[in-house]
């Protein structure tokens, strides 16, 4: 199978995983969201700024390392499985003997047990980091959708019973241990390879040295998006960080659904195209714009939409986490285009550049947190839309100089999902003041804009972006193996071939 079609197979099995795990997800924290208050959204949201500080440090990078190496041997793959799980189990270790102080930092006494048990998963999530990284490495994303799937479900179904059986706060902390578990013993089911007991300082240094850059990143990444919460947290209390998150969580969903379908595809492809750079910028350009197809439709929606959507999956009492939601939609855009700005910085082997940049970003983004939580969460969220604008230009020169992308060529290809996403909220705009006097149900209101808002946009693309549509539905035929359901697009095919 060729590389182009088995990237496009992984779009799909990615498609299913995110989409899948969304979906559950979601439906999990709409339920959760319902049951619980917000203080305790934001008691998780406060012990998950020192977890995911720790995470970053369980596999240092051998991750990415491994997935971009060309020549990978067994003593890697062995080297970074034992490097991971003792680093796992020392971080176990360090999380729970931290507890009591991060909880006397934010002056919330409850924190300590919820920190403690949640670094429990520390060394389970080191038990398969090595496990993903050689699926990635395959492009293997159905064993990564299974696995995904089955987690996020396990995780579910744990955190909606003890809800329900009236365990409070516990059942976040719960569902995070359950799916931990579950996405392991998956993991470990899904993959042939089992660790030997070779140690390699030499294989080590050979990823580390690659690692360290991604490490790096990750701490950034960590301060860029982690930072708002800590301050939100420590000046505002948790239950406005439980607005907050009820926001910044819809994001991540939502760039889950619409970005990180095609960018878990991406970084593998483009580090086997990193010796034909002709090749990676046609991919890079193809990327970026199937992702804008659907990230700006996505966001805009949701920025157009999101009282309907807050009250009707969340109730009236997460109201004021509807601005938030509407401000960080534009953030969503941003984010889900530059992410592959990155796949191309360390496919390339240039890590250190995404790091550097990201530096950047993060610098401009605390600075602004530092400022705005004066004035509360929307001012918050409002500054870091306005930092990410400010350094995205620099993130664009960076992958210019690497694989010498055209200007005219990358903008021109957004105005087309542009144009039809405007006018698909200038549509549902119209259409909410034509039913404002319409006594609706909330839920019958949302499912009306979300239908005549969708169709509006699709009909837009394929009537005027003849031949971007033709290029989409040549993908989908690349990846539907059973002829009998390419006649479901027999019509569109025709329609292109005229």
């Amino acid at each position: 199978m060729n590389l182009r079609k088995k990237a496009a197979k992984g779009v799909v099995w990615s498609i299913i995983q995110k989409w899948g795990r969304a979906g559950i997800s979601t439906i999990s924290f709409i339920v959760l969201a319902r049951i619980l208050p917000p203080e305790a959204f934001g008691l998780v949201a406060l012990a998950t700024v020192f977890t995911a500080f720790v995470e970053i440090f369980l596999d240092n990078g051998f991750t990415a390392a491994i997935v971009q190496r060309e020549d990978l041997e067994p003593e890697h793959l062995d080297t970074a499985f034992w490097t991971s799980v003792l680093m796992g189990v020392i971080l176990t270790v360090v999380g729970i003997l931290l507890s009591g102080f991060v909880a006397s930092l934010f002056k919330e006494p409850d924190l300590e047990p919820i920190l403690e048990w949640l670094s429990v998963s520390f060394v389970i999530i080191a038990l398969s980091s090595t496990q993903v990284a050689i699926l990635q490495r395959e492009l293997a994303f159905k064993s990564l959708a299974a696995r995904s799937l089955a987690a996020t479900a396990v995780g579910g179904i744990v955190g909606v019973g003890m809800a329900l059986a009236g365990f409070g706060v516990w059942s976040l902390v719960g569902q995070t241990l359950a799916n931990a578990v579950a996405a392991a013993i998956v993991l470990w089911r899904a993959s042939n390879w089992r660790p030997g007991f070779r140690y390699s300082g030499k294989h080590f240094k050979e990823l580390f040295s690659f690692g360290i850059s991604i490490i790096g990143n990750k701490i950034l990444v960590f301060f860029n998006r982690r930072t708002d919460d800590f301050l939100i947290g420590y000046y505002l209390g948790p239950t406005m960080l439980g607005y907050y998150t009820i926001g910044y969580r819809l994001l991540l969903v939502l760039i889950r659904v619409a970005t990180n379908i095609i960018n878990t595809v991406a970084f593998p492809t483009f580090s086997r195209l990193q010796d034909q750079p002709e090749k990676m910028r046609r991919a890079f350009y193809k990327v970026t714009q199937y992702t804008s197809l659907i990230a700006m439709p996505v966001f805009l929606g949701m920025a157009v939409l999101a009282p309907e959507l807050v009250f009707t999956f969340f109730g009236e009492k997460w109201a004021p986490s509807i601005p938030v939601m509407q401000i960080l939609a534009f953030i969503g855009i941003l984010q889900s285009i530059l992410l592959f700005n990155g796949d191309v910085m360390k496919a390339s082997g240039k890590p250190n550049w995404d790091f550097g940049i990201m530096l950047l970003t993060t610098a401009c983004s605390v600075i602004g947190f530092s400022i705005a939580v004066q004035w509360g969460i929307v001012a918050v969220a409002t500054s870091f839309v306005i930092a990410g604008y400010l350094v995205a230009p620099v993130s664009f020169f960076a992958v210019r100089k690497l694989i010498h992308i055209d200007f005219k060529t990358y903008f021109l290809q957004f105005v087309t999902p542009l144009t039809a996403s405007l006018l698909m909220v200038a549509t549902v705009i119209l259409l909410k003041n034509l039913l404002k006097n319409v006594d609706l149900h909330i839920y019958v209101e949302l499912s009306i804009y979300l239908i005549v808002g969708g169709l509006t946009y699709i009909l837009i693309i394929l009537i005027f972006a003849k031949q971007l549509s033709r290029q989409v539905l040549e993908l989908i035929f690349d990846v539907i193996p059973d002829n009998r359901l390419r006649v479901l697009f027999t019509p569109l095919e025709k329609y292109f071939l005229k």
